[in-house]
């Protein structure tokens, strides 16, 4: 994949390609473990008789209950301190706050939006970054100017879109976005300055259902500067990497939805394979996934993230 590559083919009109779950891969650990703890339990409940099939009965309906009804309804705030060799000294310090995948129109996503804007009016960082999937039905677009309209930011709030935002209305979702002072920098970049330093913002188009142009992104932007990346899926990562990109923000794969140490994450969609969950170093570029606030409510090891950066000098 090169850096102009336009992954697919689309404009800003309403879906043409509702979500498939056959468009996931799955986990083979997880499908394995899944296997191997069934069998363990039918032997189980066969040589234990009816307390044993209780006792496993009770046991899954423990462990479902807290992935759909606990679990993605307790979002946390992750601090995160990011060390960059290139940072220019007068961004030491520089704080950015990311939402991302809020999936308006699922279970607990308002409440989980609500309770995310708290924290960035609370912590006030100097940049707010939204990286897309605001909404995962068209009718909750209505509900963005109430939830979004108090974020504010010194150096502004900027965002891209999602595969969902096409399948739903990307032109709707803009034109709700826009009077509450959100800018979108699709394919292209915004030129900031903090404490007197230049700095530079991009970011890319969708890679599942838009026409990310890196190139066009980064037009204009020099090539020794200071620059981050809003880019909602993971896996143009390398690709940045290569374009001299300090740090990529991203979301998209939720975490997986299930996360476990050795299984690592159950379920990640396309273009969002490769990078799944939290910080990586990719090449000489800093990479953060979010588990975003929403999305299917189904939650393992993996909650509802909103997400607050430090810069510091490595």
């Amino acid at each position: 994949m090169t850096a102009t590559s336009r992954i697919s083919r689309s404009t800003n009109s309403k879906a043409r390609f509702p979500f498939d779950p056959t468009q996931v891969r799955y986990s083979w650990r997880w499908l394995g473990t899944g296997a191997a703890l069934s069998t363990l339990a039918a032997i189980a409940v066969q040589q234990g008789g009816i307390g044993a099939a209780a006792a496993v009965g009770v046991a899954g309906l423990a462990g479902a209950a807290y992935a759909t009804l606990l679990e993605p309804r307790r979002p946390v705030l992750e601090r995160v301190s990011l060390r960059l060799s290139n940072l220019p000294p007068a961004l030491e310090g520089l704080r950015i706050g990311q939402l991302s995948d809020l999936h308006l129109g699922h279970p607990y996503t308002e409440a989980n939006t609500r309770w995310a804007v708290e924290q960035m009016i609370n912590e006030q960082p100097d940049l707010l970054a939204l990286t897309g999937d605001f909404v995962s039905f068209d009718h909750a677009i209505a509900r963005l100017p109430e939830l979004l309209a108090p974020l504010r930011a010194p150096l502004g709030v900027y965002a891209v879109p999602g595969n969902h935002d096409y399948w739903e209305g990307l032109d709707e979702i803009q034109a709700t976005l826009s009077p509450l002072g959100v800018k979108f920098v699709i394919n292209t970049h915004e030129q900031l300055n903090w404490r007197g330093q230049h700095f530079w913002l991009a970011g890319i188009d969708d890679l599942w259902d838009g026409q990310p142009d890196l190139d066009a992104a980064l037009a204009g932007v020099p090539e020794d500067a200071f620059t981050l990346l809003l880019a909602h899926a993971p896996d143009i990562a390398p690709v940045a990497a290569q374009r001299n990109i300090a740090l990529q923000l991203s979301g998209h794969t939720h975490g997986g939805h299930l996360w476990l140490p050795l299984l690592g994450s159950f379920c990640l969609p396309f273009y969002g394979t490769r990078y799944a969950i939290g910080f990586e170093q990719v090449g000489g570029m800093q990479l953060y996934v979010t588990r975003g606030l929403g999305g299917m409510p189904l939650r393992l090891g993996c909650p509802p993230e909103a997400t607050i950066f430090t810069l510091n000098r490595a």
